[in-house]
């Protein structure tokens, strides 16, 4: 399978050692004098090793690797002790990454072992600036319509969002394409406002089964009181209801959703669509 993963340039490594000890999962080590990657499952592609290595000789990048076995990786983490193993739950909850989060819990249970108190700060104290969760009043849709914003958190593209945010509590939750702020007008009057927004784009971004899980925690943790889908006419925009849907159905919630359609041109379409999760 395609997947990202870690690549080390070993003529720019020192052999320092600093991204081993950053890497829980085991998927480093040295190998004469030199940081190796010695399992393509055991790498979960994150990045956790990056910003350690002083000489820039770690990158990300997207290539057929071994598909990433979160109960390998469970078996080295478990070795090293419990804070290690906090740390590990905590690097997957910080990237949103919930169905390894849950594979790496059904591990301690089965072990009898304590599942640890996690941070709900996405990126550990305090949080990253641009993903700490912020809420603020919204500005009323007439006034949205005059030019001023009637967004009403923070952040809002689901890659950075946090599930357990309190702002989704009895939340009217907007799911839009990224392109439907740009191309309708009257988005903030007519799609935003009085509804709290999540982003993506169901054809260029990469980690669309990660969005199913992190919607489906959103759904799980959250009391979503209704659901408005919006997206462009394109065919390949319809991947935005899909994804709703099946992070409904992952969830185990029976919810109505609300689909908008946005033309190219930035008209609003005539259709709209109610239908229920399948």
């Amino acid at each position: 399978m395609k997947r990202k993963i870690i690549e080390i340039d070993a003529g720019r490594c020192n052999g320092c050692g600093l991204c081993v000890a950053n890497c829980p999962e085991g998927a480093i080590q040295l190998i004469d004098g030199k940081a190796r990657l010695v399992g393509d499952l055991l790498c979960d592609g994150l990045g956790a090793c990056i910003g350690t290595c002083p000489e820039g000789a770690i990158r990300i990048l997207e290539r057929e690797a071994e598909p990433y076995d979160e109960r390998k990786v469970m078996d080295n983490v478990i070795a090293q002790g419990e804070k290690v193993v906090k740390a590990h739950l905590q690097h997957l909850k910080n990237h949103g990454e919930f169905r390894h989060l849950e594979t790496a819990m059904a591990v301690l249970r089965e072990r009898n072992m304590p599942i640890p108190a996690l941070e709900s700060a996405p990126c550990g104290q305090g949080g990253c600036p641009g993903s700490l969760a912020r809420r603020w009043k919204s500005t009323p849709a007439g006034e949205a319509a005059g030019g001023a914003s009637a967004l009403r958190q923070w952040p809002i593209q689901l890659k950075l969002i946090n599930p357990a945010a309190e702002y989704f509590q009895n939340a009217d939750l907007l799911v839009a394409a990224d392109c439907v702020a740009y191309a309708c007008g009257n988005f903030h009057r007519d799609l935003l406002s009085g509804r709290v927004l999540v982003l993506f784009c169901p054809k260029l971004d990469s980690e669309l089964e990660s969005y199913v899980e992190k919607l489906a925690e959103i759904f799980r943790s959250g009391s979503i009181r209704s659901v408005t889908v919006a997206r462009m006419e394109v065919p390949c925009c319809g991947g935005t209801t899909a994804i709703v849907e099946k992070a409904l159905k992952r969830a185990g919630m029976e919810q109505k959703i609300t689909v908008r359609i946005i033309g190219i041109d930035g008209s609003m379409q005539n259709t709209e669509e109610e239908r229920g999760n399948v």
